[in-house]
């Protein structure tokens, strides 16, 4: 699942391509949406909020969109090919008279009344991009379950918006605790560090076309997709295992030398797929 910095980072490609002109061509792919038809409108911005993207048109109308585990935004050249994916997976067409963009394997995408925004996002916490960032109120929300795991705090949107399986086990490998630790069990030094921390680690990554995490020259994560291979630090092989109930893909890494606190015994069932058995450098 695109973490808040490539959604930030697809918000201004469209953002780039779009603002200020006019459609030429709307196409929307969708059975709901499949007689809208959006040409001759202003686009007025595309903007980000944690992870979802919404694309404003003149007329008070937005489109929301949210690219979830496989979705896209491509943006092409008047004649560029399109390199996304196969025609069956495209879901939206917007174009200009020089661009053109295309959205792949959306799995929502919602025409909205601009006045309506906040029905989509407004269950949102403090967005780690936005202009609106609150250190204080997200560790509040964090820390409003202590017995949750600190994993599954992190991923909750709800609290702050924008983390994602990667940064969620960078967070916790930087923090010195596993991600199955109970919110209320981090040590109050930590808790207070770990808004800040997950602000600068998004902020630092939204303009760079790869991830870095670990200021090293030839390895980009500390523990994502590291796994089984020795810890940047100590050398213990790095683990993984799924955390949460099972519904949703959450692959976690983590050194079980380098953080402390619970996690799944060897062995235990794991069941991501194995497009996350990458290996970064």
């Amino acid at each position: 699942m695109p973490e808040g910095d490539t959604v930030w980072q697809a918000a201004r490609r469209l953002h780039e391509a779009l603002a200020g002109k006019t459609l030429t061509r709307s196409d929307f792919r969708v059975p709901k949406y499949a007689t809208v038809d959006l040409t001759g409108r202003r686009v007025l911005s595309t903007v980000p909020r944690g992870k979802h993207l919404l694309t404003r048109f003149e007329g008070g109308l937005t489109l929301h969109t949210h690219l979830r585990m496989e979705g896209a935004w491509k943006v092409y050249g008047t004649d560029e090919r399109w390199r996304g994916g196969p025609g069956h997976q495209i879901r939206a067409v917007l174009g200009t008279v020089d661009r053109t963009a295309v959205g792949y394997r959306l799995q929502v995408l919602e025409l909205l009344r601009s006045t309506e925004e906040e029905r989509v996002v407004g269950h949102l916490g403090p967005d780690l991009l936005g202009p609106g960032w609150d250190p204080e109120r997200a560790l509040a929300n964090l820390l409003t379950d202590p017995a949750r795991s600190l994993g599954e705090a992190l991923l909750d949107q709800r609290n702050l918006a924008g983390i994602g399986n990667v940064y969620k086990s960078e967070l916790c490998f930087l923090l010195g605790t596993t991600p199955w630790l109970p919110v209320g069990a981090l040590p109050a030094d930590r808790a207070e560090k770990l808004p800040g921390l997950a602000h600068r680690l998004l902020e630092s990554n939204r303009d760079r076309p790869v991830r870095q995490t670990t200021g090293l020259h030839r390895h980009d994560l500390f523990v994502y997709g590291r796994a089984p291979r020795p810890c940047l630090r100590c050398r213990t092989p790095v683990r993984v295992a799924d955390q949460g109930d099972g519904s949703q893909e959450r692959p976690t890494y983590w050194c079980p030398t380098c953080q402390t606190g619970p996690a799944p015994a060897p062995g235990a069932p794991q069941h991501w797929r194995e497009r996350y058995r990458r290996t970064p450098t």
